[in-house]
């Protein structure tokens, strides 16, 4: 079967346009606001400071050619440093700048989009107005300022082939082509590939017709899972309790039409019982080396209560995922992904993020879903304890020389409890004030307030822009002093507009420290 014919069914990328020319951009230094002219722009070096170092390294004539291949690098470790663009304004993007702010390979970081938190930090400059789904102005701002590595955060630009482009202009991209992104932005594909190389999953069927989906439904009984095929925005996902919910669901997607042509097939699956964790392995196309376990809090409410959402929280590492049980994921369904792809045709470059259901029946790890990026909010846990060069690594990745190159973790644990506006994940005010941030991150040195939704107002304060606006992330020796760490924190931050779940870590954790 070719990459082609196993992505029937694949939602189709939307074609983004749009010209270049006098696109401007907007830089953030960490105390003020500066802004340039991609098209004619000089760079003053005693005017504004990135990652507080000098301006070495930003010569616009080098070619890409030049900046990769001399970069060399040794089981991760640098001889010379490069430039690096992160694609994406969320938390998961300001914990990959702040990881790489500390990666002695990395000369200089540049986020576009990128938010007000990022950009107050230091972790990176801010390109507020270069526009990510236009592959050219991308292009065009990498040859500008000698970009000599892109790290994509969001699906959203992988799907629409910004990969692809990047790549074929010779700059190294950390992230899949838009063929191999539809491991997320299509469920038919990734069942599909999981039946043809025998990876572990729920029992399955695609369907585009209501009568069949529910003639299937009344057949396997409830509780059932109806996944719509593409990208929903977090929402395509309905585990029905009953059948009259999964009825309710079918007509949702493939009547209604809910989600677009996101929904214009959909999956029914078998309800799996157990617990969920989030599994991430670095690929470079044939090789892959894992990164630390990790587990979200989906549900809104306290006691995994409420509607799903992007995240709520995470901690590193997972208890339920023993070495053992890793060991299991990356033969049994990593490693078997990685070759799948590549016997398809579509080598994967990237991070997959495996979601994967412990089976409560069995002990063993089925997936559930792929990401083709590092998940939010565990990406900020997983940033907090790295200690090797991220740089470096995700180049090595872009190489296809991942084989050999192993990762260094702090010890102990990392949490992070995501602070979301009042109403999320349904309607909520934007523009509320945000208060002591500075205050928060004075509890331990441990502590970093990762920024997701947020900006300045007029008067220089922080402000809610999104739903899930702050991720206030702690290390410790253990579970227990991250959590004390994290919540302590998430208490010196004033923002009456705001709420958090107060038992993040309750499965791995005794229920007596949530009383």
């Amino acid at each position: 079967m070719t990459c082609i014919s196993l992505c029937i069914g694949a939602t189709t990328a939307l074609k983004f346009v749009s010209n270049c020319q006098n696109h401007s951009a907007k830089l953030f230094s960490a105390n003020q606001q500066r802004f340039f002219n991609l098209s004619s722009a000089s760079w003053n070096c005693s005017n504004f400071s990135v990652r507080h170092t000098s301006c070495r390294g930003f010569n616009t004539h080098k070619s890409f050619s030049t900046v990769f291949n001399s970069l060399s690098v040794d089981n991760g470790n640098p001889k010379e440093r490069v430039v690096v663009l992160v694609i994406g304004g969320g938390g998961r993007e300001h914990a990959l700048c702040h990881a790489l702010r500390r990666s002695p390979s990395c000369d200089a970081i540049f986020c576009a989009p990128g938010n007000a938190g990022i950009s107050s930090s230091g972790d990176a400059t801010c390109i507020a107005d270069l526009d990510v789904l236009d592959s050219s102005a991308v292009i065009v701002f990498c040859r500008k300022w000698g970009v000599g590595l892109v790290v994509v955060g969001p699906e959203a630009p992988l799907v629409a082939g910004l990969a692809n482009d990047l790549v074929k202009e010779g700059i190294p991209t950390f992230g899949p082509s838009s063929e191999a992104a539809a491991l997320e932005g299509s469920k038919n594909f990734m069942k599909s590939l999981c039946d043809k190389y025998g990876i572990p999953t729920a029992k399955y069927q695609a369907f585009t017709d209501p009568s069949a989906a529910n003639e299937y439904i009344k057949q396997e009984g409830a509780p059932i899972v109806v996944k719509a095929d593409g990208l929903a925005a977090g929402k395509g996902v309905i585990v029905a309790m009953t059948l009259e919910q999964a009825y309710e669901a079918v007509d949702s997607m493939l009547v209604e039409n809910a989600f677009g042509s996101a929904g214009s097939r959909v999956i029914v699956e078998e309800y799996l019982e157990g617990e969920e964790a989030s599994f991430f392995a670095l690929v470079d196309g044939e090789h892959a080396i894992p990164l630390e376990s990790a587990q979200d809090h989906k549900r809104v409410g306290d006691g995994d209560t409420g509607p799903n959402t992007g995240g709520m929280g995470a901690y590193s590492p997972a208890p339920v995922l023993t070495k053992e049980l890793q060991s299991v994921v990356m033969e049994s369904i990593i490693f078997p992904t990685v070759k799948g792809m590549a016997e398809e045709g579509c080598k994967f470059v990237g991070v997959l993020y495996a979601g994967l259901m412990i089976e409560k029946k069995t002990g063993f790890p089925k997936l559930i879903e792929y990401n083709v990026r590092f998940g939010d909010p565990e990406c900020q846990v997983l940033m907090v304890r790295l200690e090797s060069d991220l740089a470096a690594v995700l180049l090595a990745a872009c190489r296809g020389k991942l084989r050999g190159v192993s990762l260094d973790w702090s010890h102990g644990s990392a949490m992070v409890v995501v602070m979301a506006s009042k109403g999320y994940p349904g309607s909520y005010q934007k523009g509320t004030v945000i208060h002591k941030l500075e205050e928060a991150e004075q509890v331990a040195p441990s502590v970093k307030v990762f920024h997701a939704g947020t900006a300045f107002d007029a008067d220089g304060n922080f402000i809610a822009t999104g739903g899930r606006v702050l991720g206030v992330t702690a290390k410790g020796e253990d579970l227990e002093e991250a959590r004390d760490r994290a919540y302590q924190a998430v208490e010196q931050i004033s923002w009456p507009g705001g709420f958090y779940r107060r038992d993040i870590g309750w499965r791995a954790l005794s229920q007596k420290q949530y009383s």
